[in-house]
């Protein structure tokens, strides 16, 4: 290995300026789990982080040139759809949102290939720190345990520290794949309080009642264990993963009876267990929104601008991404979406497979992401930080793999500052940290 330096600063200078690389970046995810309002903390700290890292030399990664792109695409779209306005000014702030939120993917995106390992760790952990917290005071607010504890509900569902149930129990299921992919590939000694939290998230997504996060659990856990099964090259560990997985499954059928046990909670669940409710179907319903509104927007190629949908066209929004993306966005955003979208799964699908340091956290964030796309089709989530989270983790991984697989293996391991630049070579016969 040989480390090129430029201008060399002083060790101690070196240390500090990552240090505080990381603790800003791991104070941001974690803040991600309190949005009771907005502009939310998290908001108003990205914005400072932002700032501090284009001072200090933000680059942006040629690998990752896709997904800058086809997000100016997307909010040039959302720009244009003003223009459909009756008052153009008042869509501003979400078109400002849209674009902080984009130009947050890309923030992770040129981050992560820094330091892939240590950053997507960083992230990850820091996320389910905050996911924990979150979900006990969802969980104790929903039984009354807290003083106030009706201020972290809304319709007899658990929201947490979140605006709305649907938003918590999605922004939830990354961390609890995640735990639950480190119990069934981690040492047997480590997993005792990974259980622990990894039951109290999926408490808090089951009392959130929210029909999206159940199916995002359901899919994400399906799609990380056959990964995970798949990558495990030994036969002892691919009984142990089948093992756990029984245990597990069999532990959540207890959890769920005892839940449907509690007064309110049964029938709270049945009627949200419904695949069809009253709002969905008929004449008006949401399914009849779709095909109306993706009909409409035939005729409209700059969009109908934002929150238009429901005030001035139907008596709903769309509850529906991949037409918001048309309707908000217009043709141009629209269509950008989409392929980013499509692009993002091409790219993560051979990473998954990769034997490096990073992959959990890629499987994991590419089951979630999975789930967020199949969601897309029922709910809006174009505002939601998480899932913007997850393309720039995604995107980092992709540039990090890229980076290490060029000519000269480079792959810088510490994030750059203004005085100096660090590139790592692989020697002869070296090889990669063994994977988790």
């Amino acid at each position: 290995m040989t480390v090129v330096a430029v201008a060399p600063a002083p060790a101690g200078h070196t240390v500090s300026a990552a240090k505080i690389g990381d603790r800003a970046i791991a104070l941001l995810v974690f803040l991600g789990a309190f949005v009771i309002y907005e502009p939310a903390p998290y908001e108003l700290l990205l914005c400072v982080v932002l700032f501090a890292w284009l001072i200090a030399g933000l680059r942006i990664n040629r690998y990752i040139l896709p997904l800058v792109l086809l997000f100016l695409a997307f909010i040039v779209g959302c720009a244009l759809s003003l223009t459909q306005l009756p008052d153009p000014p008042s869509g501003i702030l979400y078109l400002a949102v849209s674009g902080l939120l984009a130009v947050s993917a890309m923030f992770f995106a040129a981050v992560i290939p820094e330091a892939p390992e240590r950053r997507l760790k960083l992230i990850v952990k820091a996320y389910t720190a905050g996911a924990v917290i979150a979900a006990m005071v969802g969980i104790l607010g929903y039984f009354g345990i807290i003083p106030g504890g009706e201020f972290f509900t809304l319709y007899g569902r658990a929201k947490g520290p979140f605006q709305d149930p649907n938003v918590f129990g999605p922004f939830l299921v990354l961390p609890f794949v995640y735990l639950v992919h480190t119990i069934l590939t981690g040492r047997p000694r480590d997993m005792r309080w990974q259980a622990l939290f990894a039951m109290v998230i999926l408490t808090a997504i089951f009392l959130t009642f929210s029909r999206a996060a159940w199916a995002m659990t359901a899919l994400a856990l399906l799609i990380t264990t056959t990964v995970a099964y798949i990558n495990q090259r030994s036969g002892a560990g691919r009984v142990r993963i089948m093992g756990y997985m029984t245990a597990g499954f069999l532990l959540v059928i207890v959890l769920v009876g005892v839940m449907l046990s509690l007064p309110g909670t049964g029938d709270l669940f049945s009627q949200r267990a419904q695949l069809v409710q009253y709002y969905d179907g008929g004449e008006g319903g949401r399914f009849d929104r779709w095909i109306q509104g993706f009909i409409m927007m035939l005729d409209h190629p700059l969009g109908i601008g934002p929150l238009e949908f429901g005030a001035r066209y139907f008596a709903e929004d769309e509850h529906n991404t991949w037409l918001k993306a048309f309707t908000t966005y217009g043709w141009l955003g629209g269509v950008a979406y989409v392929a980013l979208a499509i692009w993002t799964v091409i790219i993560t699908v051979p990473l998954l497979f990769k034997p490096r340091p990073w992959r959990a956290v890629v499987v994991c964030a590419f089951a979630v992401f999975i789930g967020q796309l199949s969601i897309h089709f029922v709910i809006d989530n174009d505002h939601w930080r998480h899932l913007f989270l997850l393309y720039g983790i995604l995107w980092g991984a992709y540039a990090a793999e890229r980076m290490y697989m060029r000519g000269s293996a480079a792959m810088p391991r510490v994030p750059p500052v203004p005085t100096f630049r660090v590139a790592l070579e692989r020697g002869p016969g070296q090889a990669l940290p063994r994977p988790l």
